[in-house]
């Protein structure tokens, strides 16, 4: 299974202690050059830094064709466009990604997406986490992540609790 991720399922999991998570379910994660430099360069608190310069099943990989980078790039993020153009050129299985515009473009190339809340509740199914609640409040507490509360609702009815 080949699966690109942006900067922010990453660094979202390691601050709540759950980056292992994307390695139990996917194997090796391959990420953009832009999303390696987003988080290695300067601040040394970024969550998930560390782990992208040591973990060998994070990959980092450049895209083949920055043109494609460059037609994204009016409408998102580098690092998103990067990973969108990856996964678009390694025909990846999924591609990790929060993001809401990123969301709409990934989806509109016909990319398969998951973001930090879908990979909870696949982690739950397969029983590598005892609750979505617990680790979803913590990324909302320590990640400052952003949830609705519709949206939260609607994922803990996804995953029974």
């Amino acid at each position: 299974m080949t699966v690109v991720s942006n900067t922010s399922p990453i660094t979202n999991l390691a601050a709540v202690g759950q980056i292992d998570l994307l390695r139990q379910l996917y194997g090796t994660i391959i990420i953009p050059q832009a999303v390696y430099h987003e988080m290695t360069r300067g601040d040394d608190t970024v969550p998930g830094k560390v782990e992208v310069q040591t973990l060998s099943w994070i990959q980092v990989q450049p895209v083949s064709n920055p043109s494609r980078v460059t037609e994204l790039i009016s409408e998102i993020h580098l690092g998103e466009a990067e990973a969108i153009v990856l996964a678009i050129e390694l025909q990846a299985n999924r591609l990790l990604l929060d993001d809401y515009r990123g969301r709409m473009v990934a989806t509109r190339l016909g990319l398969k997406i998951t973001g930090v809340l879908g990979v909870l509740l696949v982690a739950k199914g397969m029983g590598l986490i005892p609750s979505v609640k617990s680790v979803m409040d913590d990324l909302i507490a320590i990640a400052s992540f952003r949830i609705s509360d519709r949206l939260y609702g609607d994922i803990l009815q996804a995953a029974d609790e």
